[in-house]
C-alpha cells in the first residue's frame, strides 16, 4: 500500500505539463530488392530442411490453402502454423514461427524464381513445365536436353534417374498448382517420370521483404568541426511509426513502467505525463568525470543483477542501448563486494598443454631461420607465412585414434610439419580409461602406450612419425586396429617385446585417463577436437582442406596481433612469445608443459598417522598414502623470513643434491622463494645410486641444517651448499662437520620417490601443494625448469586455489606452521578429485551474485545456455535482446555471467543501439501484417549530433534509399518528430578464394565474371593477394561463374572447385545463393601448358571490359557506351571521389562543378556508392546529362578477415587507400583522386600526365610555410620523424595513382597487410588514410607533387595562395572554423558555384512537376531542391553577417 502511496506522490508534484508533440527518434527499416515471398512457400523451405517427405506432406496438405482461410493475413498465417504442426514437433513448431519472422527462407524461394526467370516464362501462364526427352505419356513433347538439377531441388521421393525429367514451376497453394501437381503426381507414381518442383510466382507481390536480424547505431559525433548542412526539414516521413507502449520494462530513472501500468493501470494517463518529465529530465547528456567512469561496466552490471530475474534481460536490453542517457544515473549505483569478487574469481582461467611434437624455437630443423621478432614488420609479399624462430602459432589436435577422422588430420598436421610451416604441433590422446582394456585389444591404447614408448626412447618427433606410419596402413575411410600398431611397431622397434609396451604390464599407461580428463575439462565438444592458440575450430572447418586453409588464415590473422605488439614495442626479441601470450588479461604468466600439462598426479595427504622418515624400517612397510604423510610430517622448511605467517603455497624440491643438476633446480627454488614470502620450500633427496658416505655429503649437510636452523637461517646456508664450489670442498672431506653413520633419511627419501613418486634414480621433480610436476615423460631431466618457472607454479596456485583455501583455514585460528600445512593438504585433495563434468562448471567460481539466472519449465525438456558478457559493449547491445527472443522460443536454463572490466577512462559505450528481431510474426489489429520489422529510437536527447549506420551480416551489402534527412548528421532539436530511414539489402555477396595449384600462390589480377545464361557477364571481380580473395555482388538464383574473357581465361583454367554446385570436372562453375548466410567457394586455377612462362599483370594488359563496368556505365552515364570510353579511354580523365552526409555530397557536387570548368579533357566520376544519400544519387543523373561527364558508382565489401572499423569517418578513410587495385577495372590504368572540399583552378589533365618516375601513386607534402602552425604539424618530431627519415609526410586530399604500377608491385595488398597489423590498436593510424601510405612510404614509395598542387589555408601561407592549383578546405586545429563559413570565405568561385547548382536543381524540380509519372520513378527529388534551397539561404545570410559584423 505505501508502494501506491509514494507513487501517487510522486505524480502529484509533476508540473502541469499540456500535451506537447511526440517523442522526437529515429526508425530505420531495410528491406529486400526483390519482391515479398509468400509466407507458405518459405514454410515449405522450413520443411524441405527437416527432410523432403515432411516438405512433401506440406505440399500435399495445402494444395487449396488459399480457399480455407477467412482472406486475412492473420489466418493464412494461423492456418500454416496449423498444418505444420502436425509434422513438427513443439520446437520445431516455434523455430519455424521464428524463421517465418526473419523470414529466413525468402531467399530460398526467390532464387528459384531467379532459375525460372532464365527459362525464361511462357508470357500469360501461371505455372508451366520444363520437359525433359520424349515420352508419349507426357502431355507436353519437346526434345530438349535433361534440365540442371540443383542441389537445393525438390525431386519427388523415389523417381528413376533414367526416366525424363519433368520441372514444375508453380506456387503452392494456387487454384492451378493442384491439377498440376495431381498430374505429376500420377506419372511420378507409374515410373514415368521424374517429379521436380520449383517455385514460382506468376504475378509477384508490389511488396518488399522486410529484414531483421541485423543492428542499428546512432552514434554521437564529434563536434569539433561543425560538419553538418544546416538543414530545416519539414514535413511527415513515411514511416514514422513510433514505439507502442507495450515495452515490458520500460526502464526510465529506476522506474519500471511497463511494469508499473500493469500493476495500476487506472493511472495511465498520470505514468504517461511522469514518465515524459522524467525522460527529459534524463536525457541531459553532462560529461562525465573520469573518476565517475571508472566504476561504471561493475555498476551496469549491479542494475542488471539487482532486477528479477524475469526482467534483468530487459533491463540489460536497456541500459546497454541506452547507456548515453543512463550513464549519468548508473554512478549512483552500489556495487557490492560479493558481486565483485565473485566476478574476479568467475575472470580466472586455466591454461591449455599438450604433447608437443615440435618447438620452433630450440629444434635444430628450424635453426636457419631468423631469431628477431622485427622480421614481423619486414615486408614480404602479401599471403606469405613468415618463418620465424618463434613459438607465435600453436595447433592443438584432441583425438580418438581409432575414430575415422582421425588419419586425416594428423595427415594434415604431418603436412605442416614436413613443410616446414612455422606451427608448433602438439597432441592430447583421448582412448579408454577403463583399466580392464589394455593395448592388446584396444587401438587407441595400443597408439597411446606406443607414442609414450617411443617418446621416452627417443623423441615425441620420432613418437609422430611412427604413429603416422600406422595410419598410413589404414585404408581410407577406415579405423586404425591393434595389427596396424603392432606391425609397425614390431618393424621399427624389432628387438622389443610388442607385449611389454602394448599389454596389461605396461609402464606407458601413466597419461591415458588425464588425457580424457583435459578433454573434459575443456568442454567444446564432441572429438575431433583442433584449436589454434586455444581457440577451437567449428566443425566444419575440420574437412583436412577446409583446416588448411583456415589454419593459414588463422597464422596470417595472428601474425597482425604480433605486428601490433612489436610496432607498439610490448614484444621484444629477447622476450618469450608464449611469455608475452600469458601476460594478456586474464592468462596464466608463462606456459610450461610440466606445469600445465593435463596429465597430473597429487599426493594423498589426507592420512594422520604420526611416523616420521628417519624410521626407515618402518617406513618401508607403509603404504603410499601413509609414506605421503610421513614425509610431510618429517619436512622441515625454509621460508623468506622468519615470522608468523601462513604460507599458501609449499613447494618440495626433488633431486639429487650431490649431483650439479639437482642443486641448480635447488638453487633456482630458494632464488624464487626469497622474492616471495607465499611461499615455504622443503627437500627430498633423490640419489642416483645407493646412498653411501661418499655420494651424500651436500644431502646430510642439507637435512643437518633444516633439522638445525631457523627457516631463515637453513635458507642462507644451504643457499651456499648449492653452489658448485662448496659442493667440491663437501666432495673431497674439506668439511666433514655432518658426517655420520645415519642414512635412514637418506633410505626413506629414495624409496619414497620410488615407489610414490614414480621417478627413476636420480630425476628431479616439482611438488606443488601436493601436485607432482616431472613424473614420466614430463621429467625436468632434459628441459628448463628455472625460477620463472617456479612463479608460474606460485601464481597458478594462488589464483586457483590457494588464496581461497587460506582464507579459510585462517579461520580456524590454528598455528602459522600448522595452516600452512593444512592449505597444502587440503589443496592437494580437492585438486585431485576426478575432473568430470564439474570441471565445465569450474570456469565460474560461483554463479549466487554475479549471474543472472532463468530457470527452465519444470517437467519439459530444455536448453542448457551460458553466456558471459560485459555489460557496457557491443556484444550486450546485441546479445540482451538475441536472449529475450531465444527465451520465447525455447524453455531455457540460462545463466549469464557478468565479466565486468574495471578502471574505465572513457564511456565505454557512445552510442545508442537497437538489435532488430522479432520471434514471430506480428499481425495488427485487422488481421493484416505489421508494416515490418524496424528499428526504433525513442526518447532520444536533442542536442547530439548523431549518425546512423547499420551492422548487418557479413555478405549484405545494403544501401540507403529513401529518407529526407542527412543521415550523416541527425540533429534531433530541427526535427519535427520522426527521421525515417529505409535501407534496402541491395546484393547478397559472393566470396571466394582463389590459388594458383603449381605455385600455391593467388593468381593476383585474374578477373572472374558471374551471370546468367542469357547474360554471361553481369558482375566481375579482382583476385587479391591477400588469401587469395575476391567478391562478387548477386542475389538469390542460380549463376555461372567463369574466368573472365581475354587474358584471364587464355592463360588459366579452372582446376577445381569447392563449395559451388557443380561436378567436379566442370569449367564453368554454377553457384546457387539460396539464402541470407554467407557463401565462400575455393577455386585453385592452373596456368595452362603454352602460357607458363606469361603473367597476368604484365605491362601493357588489356582485358576485355564488357560486363559489369559495361552494365554500370549504361546505367549512369549520360548514354556514352563502354565501346567508345575504352577506344578513347586515354583521352578521359578519371576522378574518384567520397562523401558522406550532405554537406560533403553538397562539397562534391561543387568540386566536380570546378573540375569540368577547368578541365577540358572528357571527366569520368567515379564515386563509393557505399555511404551516398538517396537524394545525392537521384540527383546526379541530371548534372551528369547538363554537363556531359560520365560517372560510376562503384562498391567493395569490407572483406571479413580484414580488421573491421567500426566508426563511419574510419570506414570511409579506409575506402580511400586500401581497395584501390580491386575498385577499379583493370582498363583502367590510373586515376586522380579528389577530395570532396576541395576546389580544382586548372586542367587535371597536366596532374594525369604527370610523371610519377616508377613510384605507384603520387601525393603532395603538406605545406610548411605558415610557421603559426608548427605547434600542430605532428610529423615533425617523435615516431614520424624518425620514421620518415628525412622525407615529407604527405596529405590524402588529392593523389594520383597510376594503377597498372600499383598493381604489379601488389602496392593494394601491401597497404592491406600492414594496415591488418597496425589497426588493432586504437592509438594507430589515427589519420588512417594519410598515415597509412606515409607509414608505407619505405615499401610502396610516394612521388611527391609539387607543393602548388595542393593549397589549404591551414599549413600553407597566403603568399603561395595564387599559384595553387586546387585549393582543400582542410580542417584547422586552431580556428575550428566550420566548413560553410571557411568555404565562402576563402574560396573567391565557391558561391557561384553554389547558385550554379541550385539553378539546375530549380530546373529539375521544375521538369518535375510538369511531368509528375516521370518523378514518381525518381521519389524524394522534390524534397531535396526544397531542402537545398532552404540551406543555401540560411547558410549564405548567416555566412555574409557573420563576415561582415
Amino acid at each position: 500500500m505505501w508502494q501506491h502511496c509514494a507513487l501517487l506522490l510522486s505524480l502529484s508534484l509533476l508540473p502541469v505539463v499540456s500535451g506537447g508533440a511526440d517523442s522526437k527518434g529515429v526508425t530505420t527499416s531495410l528491406t529486400t530488392k526483390w519482391a515479398s515471398t509468400p509466407l507458405l512457400l518459405e514454410a515449405s523451405e522450413f520443411l524441405a530442411e527437416e527432410s523432403q517427405e515432411k516438405f512433401w506432406d506440406f505440399v500435399e496438405a495445402n494444395q487449396n490453402i488459399k480457399g480455407e482461410h477467412d482472406d486475412t493475413d492473420q489466418a493464412y498465417y494461423d492456418l500454416i502454423v496449423k498444418r505444420a504442426s502436425t509434422l513438427l514437433s513443439t520446437v520445431q513448431l516455434n523455430m519455424l514461427k521464428f524463421a517465418l519472422s526473419l523470414r529466413a527462407y525468402s531467399a530460398t524461394v526467390h532464387s528459384f524464381q531467379q532459375i525460372a526467370s532464365n527459362e525464361p516464362p511462357p508470357s500469360g501462364c501461371s505455372a508451366f513445365f520444363n520437359v525433359h526427352g520424349e515420352n508419349p505419356y507426357l502431355i507436353l513433347l519437346c526434345p530438349r536436353p535433361k534440365p540442371y538439377l540443383f542441389k537445393s531441388d525438390h525431386r519427388f521421393p523415389g523417381s528413376n534417374p533414367d526416366i525424363p525429367v519433368v520441372i514444375l514451376y508453380a506456387e503452392i497453394g494456387s487454384s492451378e498448382f493442384t491439377m498440376f501437381h495431381q498430374l505429376m503426381l500420377s506419372k511420378a507414381n507409374k515410373g514415368l517420370a521424374t517429379y521436380v518442383l520449383r517455385h514460382y510466382l506468376a504475378s509477384p507481390s508490389s511488396r518488399r521483404v522486410y529484414l531483421s536480424g541485423y543492428g542499428v547505431e546512432l552514434a554521437i559525433k564529434n563536434q569539433e568541426y561543425k560538419a553538418k548542412d544546416d538543414t530545416q526539414v519539414q514535413g511527415a516521413e513515411v514511416n514514422a511509426t513510433l514505439m507502442g507502449e507495450n515495452d515490458p520494462v520500460d526502464e526510465v530513472q529506476g522506474f519500471l513502467f511497463g511494469k508499473l501500468k500493469t500493476l495500476y493501470p487506472e493511472l495511465k494517463e498520470q505514468l504517461k505525463e511522469l514518465r515524459k518529465h522524467l525522460v527529459e529530465s534524463t536525457n541531459e547528456m553532462a560529461p562525465l568525470k573520469v573518476w565517475q567512469m571508472q566504476d561504471l561496466s561493475f555498476q551496469t552490471a549491479a542494475r542488471i543483477l539487482a532486477a528479477p530475474s524475469s526482467d534483468a534481460l530487459n533491463v540489460m536490453r536497456d541500459l546497454s542501448q541506452n547507456f548515453p542517457t543512463k550513464a549519468r544515473s548508473i554512478t549512483q549505483t552500489v556495487v557490492s563486494s560479493e558481486i565483485r569478487k565473485e566476478m574476479e574469481e568467475n575472470q580466472k582461467v586455466r591454461a591449455q598443454s599438450s604433447i608437443w611434437i615440435n618447438n620452433l624455437e630450440t629444434d635444430s630443423r628450424y635453426s636457419s631461420w631468423p631469431y628477431s621478432v622485427q622480421e614481423l614488420l619486414r615486408p614480404t609479399f602479401p599471403g606469405v607465412v613468415r618463418q620465424i624462430r618463434k613459438n607465435f602459432h600453436n595447433l592443438v589436435v584432441i583425438l580418438d585414434p581409432t575414430h575415422e577422422s582421425s588419419a586425416e588430420l594428423l595427415s594434415v598436421a604431418e603436412m605442416f610439419y614436413s613443410n616446414n610451416i612455422p606451427l608448433r604441433i602438439g597432441l592430447v590422446f583421448v582412448v579408454s580409461d577403463v583399466d580392464e582394456i589394455d593395448g592388446m585389444e584396444d587401438a587407441g591404447v595400443a597408439l597411446l602406450r606406443t607414442f609414450n614408448y617411443i617418446t621416452e626412447e627417443l623423441d615425441a618427433p620420432a613418437a609422430f612419425d611412427t604413429i603416422i606410419s600406422m595410419f598410413n596402413r589404414v585404408p581410407s575411410g577406415g579405423k586404425l586396429s591393434v595389427g596396424d600398431v603392432v606391425k609397425v611397431l614390431e618393424k621399427k622397434f624389432p628387438y622389443v617385446e610388442v607385449s611389454s609396451i602394448l599389454g596389461p604390464d605396461s609402464t606407458y599407461d601413466d597419461n591415458r585417463k588425464e588425457g580424457r580428463g583435459y578433454y573434459l575439462q575443456t568442454g567444446v565438444g564432441p572429438l575431433p577436437v583442433v584449436m589454434y592458440n586455444g581457440m577451437p575450430y567449428q566443425r566444419e572447418q575440420l574437412d583436412p582442406e577446409e583446416l588448411e586453409t583456415v589454419t593459414m588464415h588463422k597464422i596470417l590473422e595472428t601474425t597482425s596481433f604480433y605486428q601490433r605488439a612489436v610496432y607498439m614495442g610490448e614484444l621484444a626479441t629477447d622476450q618469450d612469445v608464449v611469455d608475452f601470450i600469458m601476460t594478456q588479461p586474464n592468462v596464466v604468466p608463462r606456459i610450461n608443459p610440466r606445469i600445465l600439462s593435463t596429465a597430473r598426479t597429487y599426493l594423498d595427504l589426507s592420512n594422520t598417522n604420526n611416523h616420521f622418515i628417519d624410521e626407515y624400517a618402518r617406513f618401508l612397510f607403509l603404504d603410499s598414502r601413509e609414506k605421503s604423510t610421513t614425509v610431510a610430517n618429517s619436512m622441515n622448511y625454509m621460508t623468506k623470513k622468519d615470522d608468523g605467517y601462513i604460507r599458501p603455497v609449499t613447494f618440495w624440491v626433488v633431486g639429487d643434491f650431490d649431483q650439479p643438476s639437482g642443486r641448480q633446480l635447488l638453487y633456482d627454488a630458494i632464488r624464487h622463494m626469497k622474492t616471495s614470502n607465499n611461499v615455504r620450500l622443503g627437500l627430498i633427496n633423490n640419489p642416483s645410486d645407493s646412498p653411501s658416505e661418499e655420494n651424500s655429503r651436500v644431502a646430510r649437510a642439507i637435512w643437518a641444517a633444516m633439522q638445525t636452523q631457523t627457516a631463515n637461517n637453513a635458507k642462507n646456508y644451504i643457499t651456499k651448499l648449492a653452489k658448485e664450489e662448496t659442493a667440491k670442498e663437501l666432495a673431497t672431506g674439506a668439511d666433514s662437520a655432518f658426517e655420520g653413520p645415519k642414512f635412514d633419511f637418506l633410505l626413506s627419501h629414495a624409496v619414497y620417490c620410488r615407489d610414490v613418486l614414480k621417478l627413476g634414480k636420480g630425476q628431479r621433480a616439482v611438488i606443488s601443494n601436493g601436485r607432482v610436476s616431472g613424473q614420466h615423460t614430463h621429467t625436468l631431466d632434459g628441459g628448463v625448469f628455472n625460477q620463472d618457472d617456479f612463479l608460474l607454479l606460485e601464481s597458478i596456485i594462488l589464483k586457483t586455489s590457494g588464496e581461497r583455501i587460506k582464507s579459510k583455514v585462517q579461520q580456524f585460528g590454528v598455528e602459522e606452521d600448522r595452516a600452512s600445512d593444512l592449505v597444502m593438504k587440503i589443496d592437494s585433495l580437492l585438486s585431485s578429485q576426478p575432473k568430470g563434468e564439474a570441471r565445465i562448471e569450474h570456469a565460474f567460481a560461483d554463479d549466487r551474485y554475479s549471474a543472472v539466472k532463468i530457470r527452465p519449465t519444470e517437467g519439459d525438456v530444455y536448453f542448457d545456455i551460458v553466456a558471459v558478457i560485459d555489460p557496457v559493449t557491443r556484444d550486450a547491445q546485441k546479445l540482451a535482446p538475441l536472449l529475450l527472443v531465444l527465451k520465447k522460443l525455447v524453455n531455457v536454463n540460462l545463466r549469464v555471467f557478468m565479466n565486468c572490466q574495471s578502471k574505465l577512462s572513457d564511456l565505454p559505450l557512445k552510442s545508442f543501439y537497437r538489435y532488430v528481431l522479432e520471434p514471430e510474426v506480428v499481425f495488427q489489429t485487422d488481421g493484416s501484417f505489421s508494416p515490418g520489422p524496424l528499428a526504433k529510437f525513442l526518447d532520444m536527447p536533442q542536442t547530439p549530433l548523431f549518425t546512423l549506420n547499420l551492422n548487418t551480416p557479413e555478405s549484405w551489402m545494403v544501401e540507403s534509399i529513401r529518407t529526407r534527412y542527412d543521415l550523416d548528421n541527425i540533429y534531433l532539436e530541427e526535427v519535427d518528430s520522426i527521421v525515417a530511414a529505409e535501407y534496402e539489402l541491395e546484393h547478397l555477396l559472393l566470396e571466394g578464394h582463389c590459388f594458383d595449384v603449381s605455385t600455391g600462390q593467388p593468381p593476383r589480377g585474374l578477373q572472374f565474371t558471374l551471370g546468367t545464361p542469357s547474360d554471361p557477364v553481369i558482375v566481375d571481380t579482382i583476385v587479391m593477394a591477400n588469401l587469395g580473395y575476391f567478391q562478387l555482388k548477386a542475389n538469390p538464383g542460380a549463376w555461372i561463374l567463369k574466368l573472365r574473357k581475354g587474358r584471364s581465361d587464355e592463360i588459366y583454367k579452372i582446376y577445381s572447385h569447392d563449395g559451388t554446385d557443380s561436378p567436379a570436372e566442370a569449367d564453368d562453375l554454377i553457384v546457387v545463393l539460396n539464402n541470407f548466410k554467407s557463401r565462400i567457394i575455393k577455386v585453385k586455377v592452373q596456368k595452362r601448358p603454352e602460357k607458363f612462362s606469361e603473367e597476368l599483370l604484365s605491362d601493357g594488359t588489356q582485358e576485355n571490359d564488357s560486363g559489369f563496368w559495361e552494365s554500370l556505365t549504361r546505367g549512369f552515364t549520360g548514354g556514352v557506351k563502354m565501346e567508345e570510353s575504352k577506344q578513347e579511354k586515354d583521352d578521359v580523365i578519371n576522378i574518384f571521389s567520397v562523401a558522406s552526409g550532405h554537406l560533403y555530397e553538397r562539397f562534391l557536387r561543387i568540386m566536380m562543378l570546378s573540375v569540368l570548368k577547368n578541365t577540358k579533357t572528357p571527366v569520368k566520376f567515379w564515386f563509393l556508392k557505399n555511404y551516398l544519400s538517396p537524394a545525392f544519387k537521384e540527383f546526379i543523373p541530371y548534372m551528369a546529362e547538363q554537363y556531359g561527364f560520365q560517372y560510376e558508382l562503384v562498391q567493395y565489401k569490407w572483406p571479413r578477415w580484414l580488421h573491421q572499423q567500426t566508426e563511419k569517418q574510419r570506414i570511409i578513410w579506409g575506402y580511400k587507400i586500401l581497395f584501390l587495385d580491386v575498385l577499379f577495372p583493370l582498363s583502367v590504368d590510373k586515376f586522380l583522386f579528389v577530395d570532396a572540399d576541395q576546389i580544382v583552378r586548372t586542367d587535371l589533365k597536366e596532374l594525369r600526365d604527370f610523371d610519377l618516375e616508377g613510384a605507384p601513386y603520387g601525393y603532395t607534402p603538406f605545406c610548411e610555410s605558415r610557421r603559426e602552425m608548427d605547434g600542430f604539424r605532428f610529423w615533425k618530431s617523435g615516431y614520424w620523424a624518425s620514421h620518415l627519415a628525412g622525407r615529407k609526410y604527405h596529405i590524402s586530399a588529392l593523389y594520383v595513382v597510376d594503377l597498372k604500377k600499383f598493381r604489379k608491385i601488389a602496392a593494394g595488398d601491401r597497404l592491406r597487410g600492414q594496415y591488418q597489423g597496425l589497426s588493432q590498436d586504437p592509438n594507430s593510424l589515427s589519420n588512417l588514410d594519410q598515415d597509412l601510405p606515409n607509414n608505407m612510404i619505405h615499401q610502396v614509395p610516394i612521388k611527391s607533387l609539387p607543393q602548388e598542387w595542393l593549397w589549404c589555408e591551414t599549413w600553407c601561407d597566403d603568399n603561395s595562395k595564387k599559384k595553387a592549383k586546387t585549393i582543400d578546405l582542410c580542417n584547422n586545429p586552431q580556428t575550428k572554423e566550420p566548413k560553410l563559413q571557411a568555404a565562402v570565405r576563402i574560396v573567391a568561385e565557391w558561391s557561384d558555384y553554389d547558385q550554379e547548382i541550385k539553378r539546375l536543381q530549380n530546373r529539375v524540380q521544375e521538369r518535375g512537376a510538369e511531368n509528375h509519372t516521370t518523378q514518381q520513378d525518381k521519389p524524394g527529388i522534390h524534397t531535396y531542391i526544397h531542402t537545398y534551397i532552404h540551406t543555401y539561404i540560411h547558410t549564405y545570410i548567416h555566412t555574409y553577417i557573420h563576415t561582415y559584423s
